[in-house]
């Protein structure tokens, strides 16, 4: 959840990592560095920066407070090269005892995932980053070793040529399909678990209906130094923060594959930003997933924010695929 910024700003988002984005921001993974790592993509109007989370600092939820216990199955994830270097960090959701939703960009990839399932904050462990070439030699913890790892899987139509919107690196085309799974290494057994949505429920409600926001990206704005690039200031601590939110419904060009919601904090309500992304996005005071964190539109992390949807049929089979 973002905060408002120290420097100025009201940043308040939760997307799963900090891109600078044109004209949208993947709001998905962080590298894991102390810092942000970009990455580029062609887009209508100029180049994508996904802002991928760091292993360090870098995304939250905005304007929001710590979740407690209040929606345990959502966890943070690192994805690792096949070296099991660490690479960048998302939030994302327990859908059953052996597998963990997040969002496409936040799999595509990697080779091996790690999950934690502590509140947080979670600290880095003690002696990370060793010298050399692999940084978790013999370290045990974040980012290195979590609760439970397994395999993650991609949509296979993510950032498919074969999109409906025209093909290209373009906006919406860059982010099509943005949902991905992890299949656990061993069973991870809880008292409750995010669920899956029904076929086409987010077609069904109003207006400005309730949404829960979940994750555990970046929450402030903190300038180290004059001229500091805005996407660089975002920080915090690595904990499981809440905000409420709502929908804006309404056709637009891509609302058969994406959730709207706003990310202004005005009114008491919240968003997401870098490192939110794969968090899900609850109707509010359910534990039913409308869709997974995906893209904002400015580094500030406000305005609206979208979400690939999870209630798209084809989606929901390939995710029910891994649960047979």
């Amino acid at each position: 959840m973002t905060i408002r910024s120290s420097a100025g700003g009201n940043a308040r988002s939760m997307c799963g990592r900090p891109d600078r984005v044109a004209p949208g921001l993947l709001a998905g993974r962080h590298q894991i560095q102390e810092g942000v790592v970009t990455r580029k993509l062609l887009a209508a109007g100029g180049a994508v920066l996904l802002a991928l989370a760091l292993v360090g600092p870098i995304s939250a939820i905005t304007n929001g407070v710590p979740d407690g216990d209040d929606h345990p199955y959502v966890a943070l994830m690192v994805a690792q090269d096949a070296t099991g270097k660490p690479m960048w960090r998302c939030s994302g959701s327990l859908i059953s005892e052996d597998l963990f939703l997040t969002a496409g960009h936040c799999t595509d990839g990697a080779i091996h995932v790690e999950i934690w399932f502590d509140k947080g904050p979670v600290p880095t462990a003690a002696g990370y980053p060793v010298a050399g070439a692999d940084p978790c030699a013999g370290i045990n913890g974040y980012p290195c070793t979590g609760d439970v790892g397994g395999t993650p899987h991609t949509n296979p139509l993510y950032q498919s040529e074969e999109n409906p919107y025209g093909g290209g690196n373009g906006l919406p085309a860059f982010s099509y399909r943005d949902v991905g799974v992890v299949v656990l290494d061993e069973s991870h057994p809880m008292s409750t678990y995010a669920q899956l949505p029904t076929a086409g429920l987010v077609d069904t409600l109003p207006s400005k209906a309730a949404i829960d926001f979940v994750g555990y990206g970046v929450q402030e704005q903190i300038m180290a130094f004059p001229g500091q690039p805005p996407r660089a200031r975002w920080g915090g601590p690595r904990t499981r923060m809440y905000a409420p939110g709502e929908l804006v419904s309404g056709n637009f060009v891509h609302s058969a594959e994406y959730i709207r919601s706003t990310l202004n904090p005005g009114g008491g309500k919240g968003g997401t930003c870098f490192g939110d992304s794969g968090g899900p996005d609850l109707l509010g005071g359910t534990r039913t997933v409308l869709s997974v964190n995906s893209y904002v539109t400015n580094v500030n992390c406000s305005g609206v924010g979208y979400g690939a949807r999870i209630d798209v049929p084809e989606v929901l089979d390939w995710i029910e695929g891994y649960m047979d």
